[in-house]
């Protein structure tokens, strides 16, 4: 142990580039006791939105509280059982038509972490509300280098009528700054990677960035001088961490690389994927994609350049095909399956495959150390979606997961949990906030606190 203590907000830096650190010891006062580490673990919060509903039967623990069976799709989560718990009777009344017909696309995506129903129009007067995450990012941002990240799978539209006479922006977008400004995500894995470690203009044109990343170096390479300044002071343990983490940056770059070098060669697109438009940057294999911004989130998370992130696993209404897996028919056009079993079964190869994505990212979280934990123990992760049945478009008993410990405030997990029919899901949001320390009296539809999280 030495004397010496580093700020949490030390940064490497070299031309262009700023690289937040992973927590070392060296950031804790010397012969601090071990509270005080645990208590400066930040707590983040993740929200993850899947479209199109999912396959309920396949989905809904048969039993409540511990000892329930994973179900088929949610199969690939069994695994993490004590690290996360099911949430059923879950429910966005505002998501329903209330008067206003047709739309329920736009009305799942945009309700699902506002709990506020969306004007109905096409143009651009469009109003909605204030999501969970923003609230967050309001409070805590300025702690961060970046106050929230935004990210999808799938690129769409922000104007233009998308859902029966709702604009595009309802669909596209779960995050909403206000009630007329949504936050657009980002599907490129290379521009996210750069909006966290390089001091780069996001409007930067494509051709601009082309011809700065022909200079061919990593960030690591420009700021090599701070370090080896900063490894030279740092104890045995800090220089492993710290070797580990930069390793972790290399590698993500190096496969955002390779990515674009796959994108560059000649790729038959309306094959692999009918109607996708695929940003340079973004690997084909959809698996591919889910994990690299899973890395991405994880490792924003452990550098704690943000402690708020969404990501769409694909926009809401989507018709990508998925035929890595054997489904070459459109998601959203399969969910209409008017009960045709060959139908239904590719929608459960299509749900247990996202499932299959978000068990990587909690299995990336729960082996990253952070502080005196996991960044899994100190985080808040939502899985769900603001449709439950695609075909019948309902929006009660939704599928929702939550995931992570919150730093020790939520205490009980490794259960299914039942809540009364009509249960707001603002409920849920409106408790992760308190989680946070972000006291907010109301959410959308909110009534209250949900129970049953931390006992």
């Amino acid at each position: 142990m030495s004397g010496k203590h580093l700020s949490r907000r030390t940064l490497l830096r070299g031309l262009g580039t700023a690289i937040a650190l992973p927590a070392l010891d060296s950031m804790i006062p010397a012969f601090a006791a071990n509270k005080l580490q645990a208590a400066q673990a930040p707590t983040r919060m993740v929200h993850i939105y899947v479209p199109n509903g999912i396959i309920m039967e396949d989905w809904t623990p048969g039993t409540t509280g511990r000892g329930f069976e994973f179900k088929r799709v949610m199969k690939p989560l069994e695994p993490m059982r004590d690290k996360l718990s099911v949430l059923t009777g879950l429910t966005h009344n505002t998501g329903r038509a209330l008067g206003d017909g047709p739309g329920d696309h736009a009305r799942a995506a945009s309700t699902f972490l506002t709990g506020v129903h969306p004007k109905k129009t096409a143009a651009a007067d469009i109003s909605l509300g204030k999501s969970v995450d923003q609230y967050a990012a309001e409070a805590i941002g300025k702690k961060t280098r970046i106050s929230s990240l935004e990210l999808t799978l799938e690129p769409g539209r922000q104007a233009g009528n998308c859902d029966s006479g709702y604009s595009c922006a309802y669909s596209n977008n779960i995050s909403w700054r206000s009630a007329t400004v949504p936050n657009p995500p980002e599907t490129n894995p290379r521009v996210i990677f750069e909006r966290m470690f390089g001091d780069v203009d996001p409007s930067e044109s494509a051709a601009s960035r082309a011809k700065r990343e022909r200079y061919d170096k990593s960030i690591l390479d420009f700021a090599l001088e701070d370090t080896k300044s900063l490894q030279a002071g740092l104890g045995p343990t800090d220089t492993r961490k710290l070797d580990e983490y930069l390793t972790a940056v290399r590698e993500i770059e190096e496969r955002i690389v390779a990515a674009e070098k796959e994108n560059r060669a000649s790729v038959n697109l309306a094959e692999i994927a009918p109607g996708f438009e695929k940003p340079q940057g973004i690997p084909v294999n959809y698996a591919e994609h889910a994990r690299l911004m899973f890395d991405l989130m994880a490792l924003a998370m452990r550098a704690d350049v943000t402690r708020v992130i969404t990501l769409m696993m694909a926009r809401e209404g989507s018709n990508r095909a998925y035929k890595e897996i054997g489904v070459p028919d459109g998601h959203h056009g399969l969910t209409h399956h008017k009960n045709n079993a060959e139908w239904i079964e590719k929608i459960r190869l299509i749900n247990s495959y996202h499932v299959e994505q978000f068990a990587y990212f909690l299995k990336k979280l729960d082996s990253t150390r952070d502080h005196d934990g996991s960044l899994l123990d100190h985080s808040m992760v939502v899985y769900g979606s603001g449709l439950s049945d695609g075909n019948r478009h309902t929006h009660h008993d939704l599928p929702v997961v939550l995931a992570g410990k919150a730093n020790g405030r939520i205490t009980s997990m490794g259960r299914h949990v039942r809540y009364p029919y009509e249960t707001p899901m603002a409920n849920l949001f409106l408790t992760m906030l308190y989680h946070m320390d972000v006291p907010t009296g109301e959410l959308g539809d909110s009534t209250g606190e949900l129970n049953h999280i931390t006992v």
